[in-house]
């Protein structure tokens, strides 16, 4: 790791629990320095690296120093802690090493390039519906919730149909995902949805062993049978999936109609170009406005020596992606503006051995739903000034509660 011989470190930054900013957030995290203490909830400390090329290299890991399994974290945390559902689960997260590797080979088995490849159609024809519907759910103001109505149930649908979710369990699944990304939830409302998580998920795993399907719930089935997962990877797994691919992907949709609605010259080249200017669409929002703002957490085995600061063994290191994907040193002075012909490359999807595997299918959704809905929709519009658009309440979650547009003629 780069180390610049100093050893002295800023004054922690607290991460809002509520989300309200998280662009001043990582402005103020990236003018603190490179790498510093920031503060979780109930006083627990971590540390955020703000500068793209050393996360980077961080997430790299190629000298194998760090662990993403939560029995490394000396921290104590209390019960019903607000972040409790990103550390605490048995799937390919939050393992290392050779265990890390038998269970995301357990999912990519099943999410072969020509699996993908063929939801393409799939995924369209959800597209195609959903812009047909969506003048049914116009409000009395005139305004229609984009959010709700548009992002949210392409990305259910898709992942819920990859997962073999029926549709009996897709509005638990969705509330649940909604609770675990709410970190203004009360103790109470963290410890049920805990509770609630892997009961549905066995109900749903009961579901597919009565009626398996093409669908990824069948095929781990049929993989643990030959001794490849516990009851318990089983089911984290499952959750896994379905949670992110649904909570991450609706708010990649969300930040890019609202990233090109507030800025009229990046609309009209997108809408000008063709297949690869929409792809640069997605690439851009994913920098400018990533749907994940802090993603918890890496543990050192050893102290770690990073641009002139000691990471103890055994604290977290946080990635910020909202924080580096502004990274002036790395994306130009001029990375906090919305620029659809930039060539600088984002982390949003993270890096190393763990990078995210669901990208692709992100990518997809993104780059046939938010093409389809500026042609359905020429003169789309906000309903309401940028200012009144209220966040996530997430420390982790980026995305925009409402989004309330006017469909137009």
């Amino acid at each position: 790791m780069t180390d610049t011989g100093r050893d002295d470190v800023e004054p922690r930054i607290r991460l809002d629990l509520a989300g309200t900013d998280h662009h001043k957030e990582g402005a103020c995290l990236r003018a603190a320095g490179p790498v510093l203490q920031v503060e979780l909830p109930d006083g627990v400390v971590g540390w955020a690296i703000t500068r793209q090329e050393l996360l980077a290299e961080v997430l790299a890991d190629t000298d194998n120093v760090l662990s993403k399994n939560l029995s490394n974290w000396t921290a104590q945390l209390p019960k019903g802690w607000p972040l409790t559902g990103m550390v605490k689960v048995t799937n390919m997260v939050t393992a290392d090493g050779a265990e890390h590797r038998r269970l995301r080979r357990t999912v990519t088995g099943f999410l072969t390039p020509q699996r993908l490849k063929n939801t393409r159609p799939r995924i369209a024809a959800i597209v195609q519906g959903l812009l047909d519907e969506l003048p049914e759910h116009t409000e009395g103001d005139g305004s229609v919730d984009l959010s709700a109505h548009y992002s949210a149930p392409l990305s259910l649908r898709v992942i819920c149909e990859l997962v073999g979710v029926p549709e009996s369990h897709r509005d638990r699944i969705r509330e649940l995902v909604d609770s675990i990304f709410n970190h203004t939830a009360s103790t109470e409302e963290v410890l049920t949805t805990q509770e609630d998580i892997a009961p549905l998920m066995e109900s749903l795993a009961d579901f597919r062993r009565r009626q398996p399907g093409d669908d990824l719930t069948t095929y781990l089935l049929s993989e643990r049978g030959r001794g490849v997962l516990t009851d318990t990877e089983l089911s984290d797994t499952m959750w896994l999936m379905v949670s992110a691919g649904y909570e991450t992907t609706r708010n990649l949709l969300t930040n890019g109609t609202r990233a090109l609605l507030t800025h009229p010259d990046q609309r009209a080249m997108a809408v000008a170009g063709g297949e690869a200017t929409w792809a640069s669409v997605v690439e851009e929002t994913l920098r400018w406005d990533s749907p994940v703002a802090n993603f918890l957490a890496r543990y050192p085995l050893k102290d770690l020596r990073i641009a002139g600061v000691t990471i103890p063994a055994g604290d977290a290191i946080i990635a910020p992606y909202s924080a580096v994907g502004r990274d002036a040193e790395f994306h130009g002075a001029d990375a906090d503006r919305f620029d659809i012909s930039r060539t600088t490359k984002h982390m949003s999807f993270g890096a190393g051995p763990h990078a995210c595997l669901g990208a692709h299918l992100a990518r997809l959704q993104a780059t046939t739903g938010l093409p389809n809905l500026f042609r359905r929709y020429p003169h789309l519009s906000l309903a309401v000034d940028e200012s009144e658009l209220l966040p996530n309440a997430s420390a982790i979650s980026n995305s925009a509660l409402r989004l309330p547009v006017t469909l137009g003629a």
